[in-house]
């Protein structure tokens, strides 16, 4: 069933990027994916810092620069500027790669199209609209010691995100462990959906008629309380 979300009763991308912020541990080396995953960075918690990684050969990149003052040859995988941090490195992006493939990167922090119950990633299509090619993706979410996903709760047509098994084209079979939903936190544990948190606002029911698979409960579930950002 096709249902829609209203804005009023579900996170922002910057709560999503909020709530995933909040668990990665101080001097983690994190690589947060294209577009929506970058947000992350923002908001780190205070007294932490991650050591963030772009597949282009930087480890270790800042802030995004005030406006005006980019230096263009600065910049991430997303050809968005950055700053550098003190004892920041550059790479090869064969040496990036060689980092992400050897296993080096604590947590990979993705968007999805869809995410299955057995861990499945699909995050690139093809078409007129969709993103061209997989790309450094499924190194990372095979890579990485962690891979966790932010991603609103149901796609723009009102279909659920959070399925039995992906239609789409995957990114990496069995390797997303946390999805951070604009309605739930939901980890992956043998096989299954496991809720973790979900909003207040929200019933379980209701919840559950928006996730295209069974949501599996084995602990008490957690209000999912978010500051106004």
């Amino acid at each position: 069933m096709n249902e829609m979300i209203r804005d009023d009763i579900k996170l922002s991308n910057a709560q999503i990027a909020w709530r995933a912020a909040q668990d990665i541990a101080d001097g983690a080396y994190v690589n947060l994916g294209i577009g929506f995953p970058e947000m992350v960075a923002r908001y780190q918690p205070a007294g932490r810092q991650a050591i963030f990684h772009t597949e282009n050969g930087i480890l270790d990149f800042g802030e995004a620069p005030p406006a005006g003052q980019e230096d263009w040859d600065l910049i991430n995988a997303g050809k968005k500027a950055v700053t550098l941090n003190p004892g920041a490195a550059f790479f090869h992006h064969a040496d990036s790669f060689a980092m992400v493939r050897g296993g080096h990167l604590d947590i990979a922090i993705l968007g999805a199209y869809q995410v299955a119950e057995n861990g499945d990633l699909a995050n690139w299509s093809v078409g007129a609209k969709g993103v061209p090619a997989v790309g450094g993706a499924m190194d990372l979410v095979h890579g990485a010691k962690r891979v966790a996903v932010i991603t609103e709760h149901v796609a723009k047509n009102g279909t659920p995100k959070l399925v039995e098994r992906c239609s789409l084209p995957l990114t990496g079979v069995a390797c997303v462990t946390r999805v951070y939903s604009s309605l739930a936190v939901i980890d992956i544990e043998d096989g299954h959906f496991v809720l973790r948190e979900k909003l207040p606002t929200i019933t379980l029911e209701r919840l559950q008629s928006l996730t295209g698979a069974q949501l599996h409960i084995t602990a008490p579930v957690v209000d999912l309380i978010v500051p106004d950002l």
